[in-house]
């Protein structure tokens, strides 16, 4: 009985509270990077200092790695992939700082939702998903996706009536009021989120197939992260030109390079791992939209925020669609798992039929 206990608050309870700190730090983390851009950090230099710290942080990783276990070596097919990840990551996260910028960490939660949607889509085009429209998972996957694009673009493009006004009354009330969202170009911050989103999905798939060849999270995540440092300081060079940009004093701006490459880039990586292990990949996806909710809720109560209709309405509308999109891909595995184990206790029903099968494909060979 106390056995059963501790694996169930390891697996289900510790595991529950894990995911939603996560998700917390995800906002935060977005939230403490608006602040420090606002107060005058370019988002090319907290690219390269925020990258360059966490491959600090897993530089032993190489090490550790290659004395638990045997590793395959690197070869140029792994590293030239490992690159055009890099490239492809370096990319969407300048997109995607640029997008919160000019819009919210509210409206970058709202549009994270589409992710699993542009997955699905560059998924059946290099054929990791199989297009049946007479199966009924592959439909809800579809209707998903569609209705996931939809409430992004509500998201975007519709502001709406104001439903909840900030908390802060005057400037003088909070010195955060700055940070909310006063900027014009609402629908010019979602069209460079939404981008950023349609970049993570072609990162991830060169991401599993490097993960076939070279099974070594932390490692692969080591270079990863110091290619996008290396590859964002090549771009900021150009852009950033003023030598006082690179130069990061001890105050909000520290702190938000600090805090992503530790928690960002370290500590989520760790518990999505350890989440993937026990729970699988449905499991880990189900808690995308409960960003929403805290980033909806830290920028009324901090960033002085005001919440409007449109915001509602449009990540409603994404998490209709992502759970559509989630339960298409968990019905899916049921039936998987269904053939299999029919399969298997068909096999293990009929000895005589297996031998005989095994023993013909050896008179054949």
């Amino acid at each position: 009985m106390a056995g059963d206990r501790i694996s169930f608050f390891y697996r289900d309870v510790l595991l529950l509270v894990a995911m939603v700190t996560i998700e917390c730090n995800n906002v935060g983390l977005n939230t403490l990077y608006k602040a420090a851009t606002l107060q005058g950090m370019s988002h090319h230099v907290f690219v390269v200092y925020s990258y360059a710290f966490g491959a600090f942080l897993l530089l032993p990783a190489p090490f550790v790695s290659s004395k638990l276990r045997v590793l395959p070596p690197m070869n140029i097919s792994i590293i030239s992939k490992v690159g055009l990840m890099g490239i492809i990551g370096c990319a969407s996260q300048i997109m995607g700082y640029t997008g919160i910028i000019y819009s919210s960490p509210t409206l970058a939660s709202a549009i994270s939702n589409i992710l699993p949607a542009f997955t699905f889509i560059l998924a059946i085009i290099f054929r990791m998903e199989t297009l049946s429209l007479s199966n009924k998972s592959f439909r809800a996957k579809l209707v998903g996706t569609i209705v996931s694009i939809a409430g992004a673009f509500v998201v975007t493009l519709y502001k709406g009536p104001k439903l909840i006004s900030s908390l802060w009354s005057s400037p003088s009330n909070s010195p955060l009021v700055s940070l909310g969202t006063s900027q014009p170009n609402w629908a010019l911050g979602g069209l460079f989120l939404t981008a950023e989103y349609t970049l993570l999905p072609l990162c991830y798939i060169v991401h599993t197939q490097i993960m076939k060849e070279y099974p070594a999270e932390l490692v692969v995540v080591f270079f990863y992260d110091l290619i996008v440092s290396l590859l964002a300081a090549i771009v900021g060079a150009f852009i950033e030109q003023d030598s006082s940009a690179w130069k990061i004093k001890p105050d909000i701006a520290l702190a938000s390079i600090l805090c992503s490459g530790m928690i960002g880039l370290c500590l989520n990586i760790s518990v999505h791992t350890w989440a993937l292990r026990l729970k699988g990949p449905l499991f880990v996806a189900m808690f995308k939209p409960l960003s929403i909710a805290i980033a909806v809720v830290m920028g009324v109560m901090f960033l002085g925020d005001d919440l409007y209709l449109g915001s509602v309405i449009g990540a409603t509308i994404i998490s209709i669609g992502f759970y559509t999109v989630m339960w298409g891909k968990a019905k899916e595995v049921v039936l998987n798992d269904e053939v299999m184990n029919s399969h298997s206790s068909s096999m293990s029903r009929s000895p005589l039929l297996r031998y005989y099968k095994d023993d013909v494909d050896v008179e054949r060979s």
